[in-house]
């Protein structure tokens, strides 16, 4: 057997059923041949982003990989494969790499160079001999602690060298591997949390990797303390429905969220790596700290941690459940939280209905994301935005429900990144409206790509804000927009979209938002691609844009 069949057939056993790719690599020929599904995207970082959404919406239970071509291709992969590794998602990336006999010779691009820094497991296979051993230790390496992408490079004179077939036939699945916290750690904890006069619950997308929102749940009504989520976090908690959820912290956020972290004596952490980022809430001085991650290199990163708890989240969060069970006995806590956590949002949504309910032209984009939410069930839909200005209206304001109903990303915030995350998701839950909020830019960057979501019966539908500008760079380039008007960009997106397979419109009356968000669901439930072009203000206000430093 070659040694591309035997890595596809080890797939295989791992249960993938597509590959998403870009030519030119023998690996697209032989899944096709054993009936996984090639999904070929217009440009290899947008292929990178359907395999990040479809693993994040499967919590990376079901193995995702991408292939590409050596040279261009992987050069052209690495913003996709950076987004992965700064959001800790799973999945296996497999480079063609150059024949052995110009390894690595001056200037010949070397993905086993390249890409080390953002990888957490990276390994060249160097004799037939050793690919099942190392598949076997790239796809371990995405299940066992902190997520993050594997990438095995192939050369190109490897792969139709001959393998054993027993090698495939022994082959055995990896399974994931989790912790508990040690033991005598959570008591003393859950005595500093029942301690605590105002402690704060931070939930991270460990959370949702681990599939402990029912935990998370249970542990915030128990104790009656408030949750906010990170920004890969959101939707770990139902902002829609649970009385305790503050909302979403990054580099914007809601006032419940500022105004429960301000007054927190201690902080409880869980599943985040409480990195010190521009799209990260910063934790004020003078908390106390506890700090679940699966992953030691977070502990003490960025913060004098009191109390690190080491282990799987789910797991530590019902070690918590129990421990704080036993201390309590018979005594129920009650208290006001959640009636102030109604008050102050309340207030906040008051506060910002000129912007919510907006009737003015251009059209705002808060009344946009307000239509969504009243005529779109969140816990029907995977919502996700791009970065720069949707990200910033989004986060505070969009109310998620059931995990992974949205995807929060962007500590590496390429411009272009949620249409990839969008027909991922789409490819993951194809029974929900998959929907991504682009600007201008974003578009520029990847809105080709509509036609892989048109041509591959992955139908999304995309939403772009269209201000004619880079609002976001507004005070950052001042001079350069006067004298060069440097910061304008425009186009007829409808129009390209059309031309691309998918159905579009375009929307100058906010009153015509809802029927426009509809039909392009009505759209997608047909199994057509929809763009909505709405044409929108260059509006700058952000909700608490980083009150922490």
């Amino acid at each position: 057997m070659r040694v591309v069949d035997a890595i596809i057939q080890v797939l295989k056993k791992e249960g993938i059923d597509y590959l998403s790719c870009f030519p030119t690599t023998p690996v697209i020929e032989a899944a096709a041949q054993a009936d996984i599904r090639p999904i070929i995207c217009r440009q290899e970082r947008v292929g990178l982003g359907i395999s990040d959404g479809y693993s994040r919406i499967t919590n990376g239970k079901k193995l995702s990989v991408f292939a590409m071509q050596y040279g261009p291709g992987a050069e052209n992969a690495y913003p996709g494969v950076a987004t992965a590794f700064s959001d800790s998602t799973p999945m296996l990336i497999l480079p063609l790499g150059h024949p052995l006999s110009r390894d690595r010779v001056f200037p010949l691009y070397s993905s086993l160079k390249s890409y080390e820094s953002i990888t957490k497991y990276i390994e060249q296979i160097t004799t037939p001999e050793k690919t099942i051993d190392v598949i076997r230790r790239a796809i371990s390496s995405t299940r066992i602690g902190r997520p993050g992408p594997a990438m095995v490079e192939i050369p190109e004179d490897i792969l139709n060298k001959e393998i054993e077939e027993s090698l495939i036939e022994q082959y055995k699945c990896v399974d994931f591997v989790r912790s508990k916290a040690n033991d005598a750690d959570i008591s003393i904890v859950s005595k500093i949390i029942l301690d605590a006069k105002n402690p704060i619950i931070i939930a991270g997308a460990g959370v949702l990797y681990s599939e402990a929102s029912k935990e998370l749940e249970e542990l915030a009504s128990i104790l009656q303390i408030p949750v906010m989520t990170t920004m890969e976090g959101k939707s770990a908690i139902s902002e829609r429905h649970n009385p305790l959820a503050l909302g979403s912290g990054s580099g914007v956020m809601s006032d419940p969220v500022v105004h429960f972290m301000k007054n927190a004596d201690v902080v409880i952490a869980l599943g985040t790596s409480l990195t010190r980022h521009p799209m990260v809430t910063t934790i004020p001085p003078g908390k106390i700290i506890i700090h679940n991650t699966n992953d030691p290199i977070d502990l003490y990163k960025n913060y004098n941690i009191d109390f690190p708890l080491l282990g799987d989240t789910k797991l530590v969060i019902q070690q918590l459940i129990d421990s704080c069970k036993d201390y309590l006995g018979n005594k129920v806590i009650q208290n006001d939280v959640a009636s102030e956590i109604r008050r102050i949002r309340d207030n906040f949504l008051n506060n910002w209905d000129q912007h919510l309910s907006s009737k003015n032209t251009p059209i705002s984009p808060y009344r946009v994301i307000s239509e969504f939410m009243k005529n779109i069930d969140p816990s029907d839909a995977i919502v996700t935005h791009d970065a720069g200005s949707p990200r910033y209206q989004m986060m505070p304001f969009y109310q998620s429900d059931t995990p992974r109903s949205y995807i929060g990303w962007g500590k590496s915030h390429q411009l272009g990144t949620g249409l990839g995350l969008a027909i991922g998701a789409k490819l993951a839950s194809p029974d929900k409206f998959c929907v991504n909020f682009m600007g201008d830019a974003a578009f520029g960057m990847t809105g080709l790509d509509l036609e892989t979501s048109a041509r591959s019966g992955l139908p999304i539908t995309t939403i772009v804000l269209r201000n004619e500008t880079m609002a976001i760079e507004t005070n950052h380039m001042k001079v350069s927009h006067e004298k060069y008007k440097a910061r304008d960009l425009d186009g007829d997106y409808a129009e390209i979209a059309k031309s691309l397979g998918a159905w579009s419109t375009v929307v100058n009356d906010p009153d015509d938002i809802a029927k426009a968000i509809l039909d392009a669901k009505d759209k997608n439930d047909d199994g057509k691609t929809a763009l909505i072009q709405i044409n929108t203000s260059k509006d700058q206000d952000f909700a608490n844009m980083r009150p922490f430093g």
